[in-house]
């Protein structure tokens, strides 16, 4: 009896160590796609009963009534430079270099303005506040960790998709370059020549990147943080205690590496019961007895910046279908033109909608968050990707056999058109997606579960060191072991040339003497 006593003493105390934490979620990423995964963090903590505070610069379309929300916008002339940088990234070609200059050149203002968030009167605020520990929702705004040595709590790195180079350095995650895929590499396995190059290639470009990024991400850190007693950026990158990722290993292709301290949570955001849509789509999609395509272009890219000609070949393809479509077009004012088969919508319960049993197609822009929520409800897809790891993520799903991947700024109204019949009529989309679907849900915690007992453990344990990979501490040159290679090669050098003065030595020493008895011979 006492036994049992104890133990019960013992959970309770546990218990009582967590529930109740005031936490902050910093998610600055000026993305409302991004700001759903981190917003399901967020709630799913409020929901085991957490104090949960957000900052963030979006108003977002996913809260709980339980979440204390600060908002700090960026100024109007800051949006008016991501609405233009968004608008010409819909209408031209993007690649992953041209990506990547994007957001240290035009896009730096979305940079600039999570660093002017951490100055404001209403951020500030925050500091007066006692917090058991930060999540910091990541997009090249590592600076912000200044804000948790201040708080004097530990940290969580909450990223939307798997670990990208920069995650692996925090985590001390292996990279495995020859077998793990980086963005928008895809292959058969295991990778031939030519695609391991290609690898290769990329993390040696995003290696570059990250170094271009450090500068400038030390020089907002040394400007924010100035006082002279604060650790470096390097040092505080080293005390995070775990990072959440968007991913599960099945859904990214083969089987990769994870150290204890990245903890998957893919498919946070998908709810485990879909919320009762609104009144005019649902009554649209339980009268779609044909079944419904459902359209949507992402948080990032209006429907509206696309090309006026593209627009209208969608439109055209889309208003001659059987099937009813829900179509995301944010200016309702102006649409692509009347149909009877199309519901336009400025904003739409996306999970909800993919999850309705008359939603048969999803045409999707292929970001991370769309393909999971498409991936865990079963839906098949056409892909019209635009940049970032939107091409990845398509050309992954069209490899998958979950659907074809088109290009937006090519396409005619015959390829739509094939396409759609193509993923509609073909029943081998909708079977390797729905197969796939049982497999992804099938977990040992679902994505929720897993939030709140890892942060619960960071929690009771005041952080994390030990599930730390000592990669994390060790420089260039240890974590290598290019010292140790370079004195093997020392002593085989030394080795060598010692072996080489022997040889000569004996060489001339046995040369000598026989000089000297052919001389003694001759005499």
């Amino acid at each position: 009896m006492f036994e049992v006593r104890s133990v019960l003493l013992l959970l309770l105390g546990v218990v009582a160590s967590t529930q109740g934490a005031n936490i902050l979620g910093l998610f600055s990423s000026h993305s409302q796609s991004h700001l759903i995964i981190h917003m399901s963090v967020a709630k799913a903590l409020a929901e085991a009963g957490h104090n949960v505070t957000v900052v963030s610069m979006l108003k977002p379309k996913l809260t709980h009534k339980d979440i204390h929300l600060i908002v700090i916008p960026m100024k109007d002339e800051q949006e008016l430079i991501m609405e233009s940088q968004m608008t010409e990234m819909a209408n031209q070609k993007n690649s992953l270099v041209s990506t990547m200059n994007r957001l240290l050149t035009g896009m730096e203002v979305m940079i600039n303005a999570q660093a002017e968030l951490l100055s404001d009167p209403r951020f500030q605020r925050i500091y007066e506040t006692k917090f058991d520990l930060m999540i910091l929702g990541y997009f090249i705004n590592d600076f912000q960790l200044g804000v948790a040595h201040k708080l004097k709590v530990p940290v969580i790195i909450d990223w939307m998709s798997a670990p990208a180079p920069i995650i692996d350095k925090f985590t001390g995650n292996p990279a495995e370059v020859s077998y793990v895929p980086l963005l928008g590499t895809v292959g058969t396995h295991p990778l031939s020549f030519f695609k391991r190059a290609e690898n290769l290639a990329k993390f040696l470009f995003f290696e570059y990147i990250l170094v271009v990024f450090d500068f400038k991400l030390n020089r907002i850190y040394n400007e924010v943080f100035p006082e002279k007693d604060q650790p470096t950026l390097k040092e505080l990158r080293k005390n995070i205690s775990i990072a959440f990722v968007g991913s599960r290993l099945i859904a990214e292709g083969p089987i990769r590496p994870l150290v204890p301290a990245i903890i998957e949570i893919g498919g946070i955001q998908v709810k485990d019961k879909p919320d009762p849509l609104p009144k005019d789509i649902d009554q649209f999609l339980n009268k779609s007895t044909q079944g419904a395509v459902f359209l949507s272009l992402g948080s990032n890219i209006k429907s509206s910046t696309v090309k006026p000609e593209i627009v209208q070949t969608i439109f055209k393809v889309l208003s001659g279908l059987k099937e009813n479509v829900i179509w995301k077009w944010e200016d309702l004012e102006n649409t692509p033109g009347n149909a009877s088969n199309i519901l336009y919508k400025n904003w739409l319960p996306q999970d909800d909608i993919l999850a309705h049993p008359n939603t048969k197609l999803f045409i999707t822009h292929a970001g991370k968050g769309g393909i999971t929520e498409a991936q865990y409800h079963g839906v098949p897809m056409v892909a019209l990707p635009i940049f970032g790891d939107q091409p990845g993520n398509a050309a992954v799903m069209e490899k998958s056999g979950y659907g074809v991947a088109l290009d937006l700024l090519t396409i005619t109204e015959d390829t739509l058109r094939e396409a759609l019949k193509e993923v509609l009529e073909n029943k081998k989309y909708s079977q390797a997606i729905g197969k796939f679907s049982a497999l992804y849900r099938d977990r040992p915690l679902t994505a929720k579960q897993s939030v709140v007992y890892w942060t619960e453990y960071v929690l009771r344990h005041h952080g994390a060191p030990h599930l730390q990979s000592p990669s994390v501490h060790m420089n260039f040159i240890e974590l290598h072991n290019l010292d140790i290679y370079l004195v093997i090669a020392t002593i085989l050098v030394l080795f060598v040339l010692l072996t080489r003065l022997v040889a000569k030595f004996v060489w001339n020493k046995f040369r000598g003497k026989g000089k000297i008895s052919e001389s003694k011979k001759k005499q």
